[in-house]
C-alpha cells in the first residue's frame, strides 16, 4: 500500500503530443513510455498518484486533427538518483 504522506518527489511524464506546433515523433513517445516504465519498476519504485487525460481538436485546412495525450504524475518517497531533472 502506498501512502501519499510519504511522497517527497513527483515526476510528471507526458505521453503523446500536446503541442500542435511541434508534434512528438514516435521515438519521443516511446522514450516517454520507457521513462514511465522505469519510474514504476526502478529503485526507488514510484507509484502513479494522478493522471491528466486531454485532447484538442484542431482545424488544419479542410482536415480536423485530434491531439491526444496523457500526463502521469509518479510519486516517489525520495528523488531517484537516475533522474536528471
Amino acid at each position: 500500500m502506498f501512502d501519499l504522506t510519504e511522497v517527497k518527489y513527483i515526476k510528471r511524464i507526458t505521453v503523446g503530443s500536446d503541442n500542435p506546433a511541434r508534434m512528438n515523433t514516435p521515438e519521443e513517445i516511446e522514450a516517454a513510455t520507457a521513462m514511465l516504465n522505469k519510474c514504476l519498476t526502478g529503485t526507488p519504485k514510484g507509484c502513479i498518484i494522478a493522471t491528466e487525460k486531454s485532447f484538442a481538436v484542431l482545424q488544419m485546412g479542410e482536415h480536423q486533427v485530434v491531439l491526444q495525450w496523457i500526463v502521469y504524475h509518479v510519486g516517489f518517497t525520495r528523488k531517484p538518483i537516475w533522474l536528471d531533472d
